[in-house]
């Protein structure tokens, strides 16, 4: 992987012109989707914005609610791009809604963005991948409706991002190690899951 200073050496001066943030994500692999898989995938990432959480009881209802306010204290304390409290309670909420959709637990892919991306917006990889997720851009193209600059909206990124990671855990029979692994183009390497799974027990709810 490149290094910072190496990525930073490579884009030149534009990168200290606004440009977006370099992150060192490592590449998806684009692989061959069956069709059924694909068609799944695009009716995932293409669903209109998360409607307010249901609950199926009060209890349920609390558990978020603590949930989303303890969160929002952590990302507080990692002054992350997420500045004001709304923009923190949409992305919460977001998160919330595309993981309990994905099947996927939300201290696993609040640990992924923090090691992908750090909660920037607007970070690109050294081999383009984009947002807090890191999505490569040829996922527009394969499931969604091409337009790759979409991946730096939040929504977007957020829907694409746990749809891939439920894509790679089930090919991988919910084996996180592997699936994190494949999330990042480093399938069978511990680097990067062991880096995602460290940080998943910063947010879980105490």
């Amino acid at each position: 992987m490149t290094s910072r200073r190496s990525a930073l050496a490579l884009l030149g001066a534009p990168a200290l012109l606004g440009l977006p943030h370099i992150a060192l994500a490592g590449a998806q692999i684009e692989e061959p989707l069956a069709d059924a898989v694909r068609n799944a995938l695009s009716a995932l990432v293409s669903s209109s914005e998360p409607p307010e959480p249901v609950f199926a009881d009060t209890e349920a209802r609390l558990h978020y609610l603590r949930w989303k306010v303890e969160m929002n204290q952590r990302l507080v304390a990692r002054r992350s791009d997420l500045k004001t409290l709304q923009q923190r309670d949409e992305f919460l909420q977001t998160l919330w809604y595309n993981c309990k959709r994905a099947r996927l637990d939300m201290a696993l892919v609040l640990g992924l963005i923090q090691v992908e991306s750090n909660f920037r917006q607007f970070c690109v990889s050294s081999a383009g991948a984009r947002g807090y997720m890191q999505v490569m851009p040829f996922w527009s193209r394969s499931i969604g409706d091409g337009d790759a600059s979409k991946l730096f909206q939040m929504k977007v990124n957020l829907r694409f991002g746990c749809a891939i990671l439920r894509l790679y855990l089930d090919m991988e029979r919910d084996d996180a190690f592997m699936g994190l692994g494949r999330y990042n183009g480093s399938r069978g390497k511990s680097p990067y899951p062991d880096a995602v799974l460290g940080a998943r027990r910063r947010w879980e709810l105490s």
